[in-house]
């Protein structure tokens, strides 16, 4: 029953995604990648890989950056989107 589990969350975690909605947020406030980074204090290629999502590691403390400065909560930034298609009904 416990390999069953354990296989079942792997199956989840290995076909889910992290979804970043950051483009998202800084287009409706009419801001660009360069006025984030240096609005924000993080480097220009963090926010990009960030707004394209093919960041592969955040700190805590800038995602905090983010999110004051966009005036939001961590999960109007981030949101975890898990795959359906293999799970049962």
């Amino acid at each position: 029953m416990r390999e069953l589990l354990v296989d079942q969350v792997k199956t989840t975690l290995q076909s889910s995604i992290l979804a970043c909605h950051l483009s998202k947020l800084i287009e409706r406030r009419k801001l660009r990648v360069a006025q984030v980074a240096r609005l924000s204090g993080l480097n220009r290629s963090t926010v990009a890989a960030l707004c394209q999502e093919r960041a592969t590691r955040v700190d805590l403390p800038s995602l905090d950056r983010l999110c004051a400065l966009l005036q939001c909560q961590l999960g109007d930034l981030l949101e975890f989107v898990a795959d359906d298609v293999g799970s049962a009904p």
